[in-house]
């Protein structure tokens, strides 16, 4: 791989920070970081890549640090234990250090490539840009089984009646932040697992953020770790959840301001 991208002695700041949860992934982890890296590069994006390691049980950590050791784009934060991927989400956002923050899933479903739709949605004027498999539906290069497809559609549906969200897809895991939205929502976010989207596209609508939806290339990867009946019924919950929280006002309340850890400078 070749050296370069951003450096922290060449800027203050990252304009980017991809967040990658992480949950025992050593066998996709290594080429991942492999494909982000080299479009950061080859794109010539000043980015971070924030891989957050959720507990895992195999050696997904290890295999991070030894690519970081030759990646400087690359660093590990690591849960205390398993948390989920909400959590997990929300811990490498709240640390990211860029501009724009996004995150994406470790699978890279769709390309990482596709995030340049997302930076310009928000270089637009977008405060939030969110991919969707379903407003092109004919990008989809490898589609999934026709019983994900039933069950993810009709969660869709069911998040959209609830929680009254104007969007063709809440659960594409291919999200961008400007620094300010991000912070502010991922204060908010109470919900830990898989039903966490739907919660964070309600606060930031609830806070006045404009979404911008964009159609991805998306492919299936049937090694997802989703279960669409076990995890289907605890997001169904989690709507609920969120719904209270609304009522309570515990989506109203003020934010702390985060402050950027200093970047070490080279020698």
């Amino acid at each position: 791989m070749r050296r370069g991208g951003w450096q922290p002695s060449a800027m203050p700041y990252p304009s980017y920070s991809i967040v990658i949860p992480a949950y025992n992934e050593s066998s996709r982890i290594p080429a991942t970081l492999e494909a982000v890296v080299e479009c950061i590069r080859s794109k010539g994006w000043p980015a971070e890549v924030v891989v957050v390691d959720d507990g895992s049980r195999d050696n997904t950590a290890d295999l991070v640090r030894v690519f970081a050791a030759r990646a400087s784009e690359v660093r590990l934060l690591q849960n205390p234990g398993n948390h989920g991927k909400g959590y997990s989400v929300r811990h490498g956002i709240l640390e990211a250090l860029g501009e724009v923050v996004m995150f994406t899933d470790a699978d890279l479903s769709a390309p990482i490539e596709e995030a340049q739709g997302l930076f310009d949605a928000i270089a637009a004027g977008a405060d939030v840009a969110i991919g969707s498999r379903w407003l092109e539906r004919q990008r989809q290069t490898i589609r999934q089984p026709f019983y994900r497809r039933f069950f993810g559609r009709c969660f869709n549906a069911v998040t959209r009646m609830v929680m009254h969200l104007p969007f063709a897809d809440t659960q594409c895991g291919f999200k961008a932040f400007t620094r300010g939205a991000a912070q502010t929502v991922f204060q908010l976010q109470t919900i830990e697992r898989w039903g966490f989207d739907p919660e964070i596209l309600f606060i930031a609508l609830k806070r006045g953020y404009r979404i911008e939806e964009v159609p991805v290339s998306w492919a299936h990867d049937e090694r997802t770790q989703l279960s669409y009946l076990k995890d289907g019924v605890r997001m169904l919950q989690d709507l609920a959840v969120v719904r209270w929280n609304a009522l309570m006002g515990r989506y109203n309340r003020d934010i702390e301001q985060i402050h950027r850890q200093e970047l070490k400078r080279g020698g």
